[in-house]
């Protein structure tokens, strides 16, 4: 039986159909892959906000750097260069300052430093000025009290520029420009007359087993009677100052002399050549050493006391 039309239009009953195929799909659906942080935001996949990825952090992306034979052989070549610059800077400061000999100079203790000044201030009682040997190599200041050593000269030099501080400070003369003078002359002193001596052995063809730290150490003895005739000055005045230059001026020669005549030794050939000259001028380098320290300890202390 036909239904009467009502201006509707028949159709036909539509099915529901599945999900599209993966081939039809337009972009990924990405939900499953990108989980939530705790802020609310998705994080892009293949991307961590925890910390940096392996190869940052010595991974194997980082280790590829070691096992590529190029940057191996760089780094084994920049090594050996670096060794090699290494030997010939201790090679060339070897050559002008041993550390082994420097440390040989510093090997004191309290027994030896007392001694040693008192035979500074005091060398008229001292009776034996020979240097010991053991095997070929004399043996340390702590072991013997007649080796030269670096530490009372350094430690006296230091002593005297405090108080050359002190004496100009009473005296209302102390700034930095001063006190520094003093210090830098002191110093050139030194330097001139290690280098008269050196000069003195070689144009005389004086053969010795002195080295240049022996003359420095030396030299810089004078220190300890500078410090003496500073303090006396400015304790006693004028009378007291020139009382003690006297003192530690022929205790300084006395020293000098009976040290370095055991030190200067000439050669067999030369004395033969020289007929009998050599011991005489070992003699006049001795003295002249020895006579040239109160004019230095003068010059060095004249202007603190006044």
């Amino acid at each position: 039986m036909d239904l009467p039309h009502h201006g509707y239009r028949s159709t036909k009953q539509r099915t529901r159909g599945g999900p599209p195929s993966s081939d039809s799909v337009l972009f990924d659906d990405t939900s499953a892959t990108a989980p939530m942080n705790s802020q609310g935001y998705y994080t892009p996949s293949g991307y961590s906000v925890d910390g940096p990825s392996a190869d940052l952090q010595g991974g194997p992306g980082a280790n590829n750097l070691f096992t590529d034979p190029v940057a191996s052989a760089a780094m084994m070549y920049g090594s050996s260069l670096a060794n090699q610059g290494k030997d010939m800077v201790n090679k060339e400061i070897s050559r002008f300052m041993s550390v082994n000999k420097l440390k040989y100079f510093f090997a004191v203790d309290t027994k030896y430093v007392v001694k040693k000044l008192m035979i500074l201030m005091f060398p008229y009682t001292h009776q034996d000025w020979e240097v010991r040997y053991h095997r070929d190599s004399p043996l340390t200041p702590r072991q013997d009290v007649n080796a030269p050593d670096l530490y009372i000269p350094t430690m006296a030099f230091i002593t005297y520029i405090l108080l050359a501080g002190i004496a100009l400070g009473i005296q209302k003369r102390f700034s930095p420009e001063v006190l520094g003078l003093c210090a830098s002359t002191a110093l050139v002193w030194i330097i001139i007359e290690v280098l008269v001596m050196l000069l003195s052995l070689y144009l005389l063809t004086v053969h010795s087993d002195l080295s240049t730290f022996d003359l420095v150490a030396y030299s810089g003895y004078k220190y300890v009677g500078m410090i003496f005739t500073v303090l006396s000055g400015l304790l006693f005045g004028n009378d007291g100052y020139f009382v003690a230059l006297a003192w530690s001026s022929c205790a300084l020669m006395f020293f000098i002399v009976r040290s370095l005549k055991m030190k200067i030794i000439p050669s067999s050939d030369s004395t033969m050549g020289m007929g009998g000259a050599k011991p005489q001028l070992r003699l006049y380098i001795t003295v002249a050493t020895a006579v040239f320290q109160p004019i230095i300890i003068y010059w060095l202390t004249s202007h603190l006391v006044r």
